[in-house]
C-alpha cells in the first residue's frame, strides 16, 4: 500500500467526477451546481473527486462571516473517496484543494461544507483538516422514503413546486403523506479559512469539538457509536495538528 504523498490532485471534467461520486460516494448522488472539480489520482487512476459550488441558501451563507462578498465563498458539495487510495488521503487531499483554490481562485476566502451525522459521520476527516465547526443542529431536514430512499427536504419540496408549475401534480404533496419519516441524527456545519484574517469576522460562536460528543452527535461510518480503535484523534482547540483517523466524505 502506498502513502497519501503519491497521490496527485487536478481539475476533471464534471461528468468524469460526477461518474465518481454516483459510484463512490455514499449518497450515490450528484449536486448539481457544482462549478469545481478536482480529482485525486493515485497509480494514475482516478480514485476520488471534490466537487465545489455556491451554496444552495448563499445569502444566509454569507452572514456567517461579516464583510464577506458574494463571491468570496464556495461549499465543498461533495467529497469522495475510494477505498484504493492510500491511508490519510482525504487529509493531503482538502490540504492540496485548499492551496490550489488560494492560487488558482484567490478571491475565495474560505469554505463550507457539511457533515452528514444522520447517514455517514460527523466530520472527523474536516476536524483534522483545521475546519471550524460552527454549530451542531438535530436534523429536520434528511427524511427517509417508503421505498428506501433518502431525500434532502429542501430538494424535495422544490420538485414537488416544479411539477406544480408543470401542471403534474393537483397540489402540494406533504413528507408525511407519502410515509416519509425524520432520519435520527445530526448536521454539522464546518468551516475552512483560506484567508485566516477571515475568522476573525465569524458572526456565530466557535464550537469545541468535544461539544459533538456532550450532544450525542457522534457517527463513525454511519454508525452511531463509534467502531471500536476509531477514536476522533483530532484535537478539541481546533488547530488542526495532530493525527487522524479517515472517515468517509461528508455533505447534507
Amino acid at each position: 500500500m502506498g502513502k497519501a504523498k503519491d497521490i496527485l490532485l487536478r481539475p476533471i471534467p464534471a461528468a468524469q467526477a460526477n461518474e465518481l461520486v454516483k459510484r463512490v460516494h455514499y449518497s450515490g448522488k450528484i449536486v448539481q451546481n457544482s462549478q469545481i472539480h478536482i480529482g485525486v489520482f493515485y497509480d494514475g487512476r482516478l480514485e476520488g473527486a471534490m466537487q465545489f459550488g455556491p451554496s444552495l441558501d448563499k445569502r444566509k451563507i454569507q452572514g456567517l462571516v461579516s464583510g464577506t462578498a458574494w463571491h468570496e465563498f464556495i461549499e465543498l458539495n461533495r467529497m469522495a473517496f475510494s477505498e484504493a487510495l492510500p491511508r490519510n488521503s482525504e487529509s493531503r487531499a482538502i490540504a492540496i484543494a485548499m492551496r490550489l483554490l488560494k492560487k488558482h481562485a484567490p478571491q475565495i476566502k474560505w469554505v463550507i461544507s457539511f457533515a452528514d451525522g444522520t447517514q455517514c459521520g460527523d466530520g472527523t476527516i474536516y476536524r483534522a483538516s483545521g475546519f471550524v465547526l460552527t454549530d451542531i443542529r438535530v436534523n429536520t431536514k434528511i427524511f427517509n422514503m417508503p421505498d428506501g430512499a433518502v431525500v434532502n427536504k429542501f430538494t424535495y419540496d422544490k420538485a414537488q413546486y416544479v411539477m406544480l408549475a408543470n401542471g403534474k401534480a393537483n397540489g402540494r404533496v406533504h413528507m408525511d403523506k407519502m410515509g416519509a419519516h425524520l432520519a435520527g441524527g445530526f448536521q454539522l456545519r464546518y468551516i475552512y479559512f483560506i484567508d485566516p484574517t477571515y475568522r476573525q469576522r465569524l458572526t456565530v460562536p466557535e464550537l469545541p469539538y468535544s461539544e459533538i460528543e456532550r450532544m450525542g452527535a457522534r457517527m463513525y461510518k454511519g454508525q452511531r457509536e463509534q467502531a471500536a480503535g476509531a477514536a476522533d484523534v483530532a484535537p478539541d482547540d481546533q488547530s488542526g495538528e495532530g493525527g487522524l483517523i479517515p472517515t468517509p466524505p461528508l455533505h447534507t
